[in-house]
């Protein structure tokens, strides 16, 4: 062990925290922002719907009311005893007196057990989110390990691999896997839902692919191979969409299969095609037929694969990014080399979102014919 990692960090100084932390407050916006946050985490569709049909006065007394319920029944019994606790020896505190010949008791005490009691609740829930943010961080390193090179090199072809998640871990599925000296594979695929649960099947799915890819010639029998498998192992109601091809170094032919993806596009100067989906998704019909597809990619012409999470990208307004603006984008930029046409579309993805919650994750696999 170094001399440098022999003692533990040093611990910030209390004073120079604080007021680094008034030098970064805007109260305005974090609050607005902060209670925004709780209103979506807290609130049913249900009720957000009923707020919409309410009068402004009666949102401001009802919200909080909602969220304190929320809050509530999103604790543990025994925190939920101790918070009715906090709040009845606070309401019961103040300046009076109870005075008589013997006893004289400042029921101001009862205030000071309250906040005690509130600090503790705050102090395990703390606790509980610093330990899930951990394991979050934890799987999301994990996570990152498993992701391609966002510049694989196959000789003929020039190509940039893109995946961001909308929480710490996501389920999304970008992969790319050299089968031999000239024949490489890209897989990209969504699990349904978000977060740990679908992290966790989409790095199972992925391991699947990793496992069998090699040992199949036909893409049919591989995807119906993949199909039967996430149909047994996977939770009742849970599927992925799928796209699997395979390229060749020197060569224009590509293979593929897609069960349940969106189509992938084909940009050739300044039209653009929009290639089939011909299977359900994995893990939806156990028995599925699975269709293989060719087509030949031409010098400059960009093959373009993505996820939902692109043209279902929504700003504060409640807009989507849309297809027709993801269309106008790539004709615009389709000269460019396929890293330079990803990070522009990655950029007025962001533009177009804003400050607007991400609710979806996003990947994208773009290849280019060089030669």
């Amino acid at each position: 062990m170094s001399a440098q990692n022999s003692f533990p960090p040093k611990e910030p100084r209390l004073g120079r925290t604080i007021k680094n932390d008034f030098k970064q407050l805007k109260i305005k916006q974090d609050l607005g922002d902060e209670y925004k946050s709780l209103k979506e985490y807290y609130l049913t569709d249900e009720r957000k719907k009923k707020l919409e049909t309410m009068g402004g006065c009666r949102r401001f007394f009802l919200i909080p009311w909602w969220l304190l319920k929320a809050l509530f029944f999103k604790l543990t019994p025994f925190r939920r005893i101790l918070l009715l606790i906090a709040i009845f020896s606070i309401l019961i505190s103040g300046d009076n007196q109870i005075n008589n010949e013997n006893i004289n008791i400042n029921l101001i005490t009862p205030a000071i057990i309250g906040g005690l009691i509130l600090i503790f609740i705050l102090a395990l829930e703390l606790k509980d989110k610093l330990l899930a943010r951990t394991e979050l961080e934890e799987g999301r390193a994990i996570q990152l390990a498993l992701m391609p090179d966002k510049n694989p090199v196959v000789p003929g072809w020039d190509i940039w691999l893109y995946t961001r998640s909308a929480n710490d871990v996501g389920g999304d599925l970008l992969d790319f896997i050299r089968l031999d000296e000239n024949k490489s594979a890209i897989a990209v695929g969504d699990v349904a839902g978000k977060g740990l649960s679908a992290a966790l099947l989409m790095a199972k799915l992925q391991a699947t692919i990793r496992a069998l890819a090699p040992d199949y010639e036909s893409l049919s029998n591989l995807a119906a191979k993949l199909n039967n498998i996430f149909y047994r192992d996977s939770l009742p109601k849970i599927f992925a969409s799928l796209l699997y091809l395979e390229v060749e170094s020197e060569s224009e032919d590509v293979n593929f299969v897609n069960a349940g993806h969106f189509p992938p596009m084909v940009i050739s100067g300044n039209k653009i095609q929009q290639l089939r989906k011909d299977a359900p998704a994995l893990g939806l019909i156990p028995s599925a037929e699975f269709h293989e597809q060719s087509i030949q990619i031409k010098k400059d012409d960009v093959l373009f694969i993505y996820s939902d999470g692109l043209t279902e990208a929504q700003n504060e307004r409640g807009e989507f990014f849309g297809e027709e603006k993801l269309i106008e984008i790539l004709l615009e930029n389709s000269s460019r080399q396929s890293e330079q046409i990803g990070e522009e579309l990655i950029l007025q993805i962001n533009d177009f979102v804003g400050k607007a919650p991400v609710f979806d994750d996003l990947t994208i696999s773009i290849l280019k014919r060089t030669e």
